[in-house]
């Protein structure tokens, strides 16, 4: 069974950092994507970032040039850098991993909570 744990939410201003961190329970490099999604009450899930296993990296327009995936195979952990951030990225982060076959293979961590606000 995978197990996703997410860490480094938190209460930032406008204009900080955070970095959040995406640990697996077993090798990353197995999955054929990781990405970060976010969610806000009442609104569905929507990506932020995806790394696929060859190494190549997906945004959405909204964080282009301030969010950076990446990932620590050797450690099982995939990252979310996060700058600038402006109270519109409060939300839930979710970290998932998925693998395409038959049909797709979705795994989730429970989500933290990243707040911008003053």
């Amino acid at each position: 069974q995978v197990q996703l744990v997410e860490s480094g939410g938190g209460l930032v201003q406008p204009g900080g950092s955070l970095r959040l961190s995406c640990a697996a329970s077993g090798s990353i490099f197995s999955f054929d994507t990781m990405g970060w999604y976010r969610q806000t009450p009442g609104k569905q899930r929507e990506l932020v970032a995806a790394l696929n296993r060859g190494g190549t990296t997906n945004y959405a327009d909204s964080v282009k040039g301030r969010f950076t995936i990446s990932r620590d195979n050797a450690k099982n952990t995939l990252y979310l850098q996060m700058n600038s951030l402006q109270p519109e990225d409060t939300a839930v982060y979710y970290c998932n991993a998925r693998n395409y076959g038959i049909t797709v293979h979705d795994y989730w961590g429970q989500g933290t909570q990243v707040t911008v606000s003053s």
